[in-house]
């Protein structure tokens, strides 16, 4: 579906997204980076939230983990989304390090995001710990979506990209932590990696919508990552990832295909050049010596 048909749809709000919730309205999250994929996640009216996530370290700046990225990154990313952005709400995650200090720092970090990178809510990971931080930004009225369980920021200190949630002891923590997230004030809450049965059973506990990945089908909504779902990812496939589109094999024949058209001299055709009136192209010849 092209723009003009995505402008039917009014901007999604938060108080929307309660609706859906309420409905049971699967609400869906995509990932994007740049300026094109912001209007592809607006080209259909059935996508609810744009997230620019940190995911983009990896994906599109090259670097080895989520940790790496800085706010200048994010924000300048951030601005070109939201330049293709129309009806979902759009949302950024603070990079590592800029909302962990105090929340007076992440506050005025979260405020760059705004204003900078005309977002309209940010995405923090954590649990208890980091509720002063979401009271603080939410009671001045800055939109917060909290992110529990599987914590890509904190990779090395969880050891890696493992599943939570999977003991009664780890269960109890990361529900307490929603709750905890909930009444400082989120909005929403991202569940990743963790059983189905606790990602159900967080959701049916909330109040405020939760988007999953990797968390089964019973949360509010889901999230997945721009290239895992275009299947342009060439690294490690999460078990909840499903691909649903395979853009790399085109991309790649696509390459190919032009080096090998330059090489054997097939482009560019004459077709596909630019001629000069001949009457021009002889008084050039002789003003050069070449009558």
């Amino acid at each position: 579906m092209d723009q003009e048909a995505s402008e039917v749809r009014k901007k999604v709000t938060i108080q929307s997204l309660q609706a859906q919730r309420r409905n049971k309205i699967p609400i869906t999250m995509l990932t994007a980076y740049d300026y094109p994929t912001g209007l592809a996640c607006s080209s259909n009216p059935d996508i609810d939230i744009t997230l620019v996530g940190d995911s983009l370290a990896q994906v599109c700046l090259g670097h080895s983990s989520t940790t790496e990225l800085t706010l200048a990154e994010m924000i300048h990313h951030a601005r070109a989304v939201s330049r293709g952005t129309a009806h979902p709400l759009l949302v950024a995650d603070m990079p590592f390090g800029t909302y962990h200090i105090s929340p007076s720092a992440a506050a005025a970090n979260a405020i760059r995001l705004i204003q900078e990178g005309r977002v309209d809510a940010v995405k923090l990971e954590g649990g208890s710990e980091i509720v002063p931080i979401v009271r603080q930004l939410s009671s001045i009225g800055i939109p917060v979506m909290a992110h529990v369980g599987l914590l890509p920021q904190r990779y090395i200190a969880m050891s890696g990209y493992k599943v939570q949630g999977r003991s009664a002891e780890s269960a109890q923590r990361v529900f307490r932590d929603a709750l905890a997230l909930e009444d400082a004030g989120a909005f929403s809450i991202v569940v990743e990696a963790v059983p189905k049965e606790l990602g159900t059973f967080i959701t049916r506990r909330l109040k405020i919508p939760t988007i999953g990945i990797g968390a089964g089908p019973g949360t509010s909504g889901q999230v997945l990552v721009w290239d895992d779902v275009m299947g342009t990812w060439p690294g490690h496939k999460a078990k909840f990832v499903r691909r649903f589109a395979d853009l790399q094999t085109p991309r790649d024949s696509g390459v190919a295909a032009y080096a090998s058209a330059v090489r054997d001299g097939t482009f560019p055709a004459d077709a596909e050049g630019y001629t000069m009136d001949k009457e021009e192209w002889e008084k050039f010849l002789a003003a050069n010596g070449q009558v």
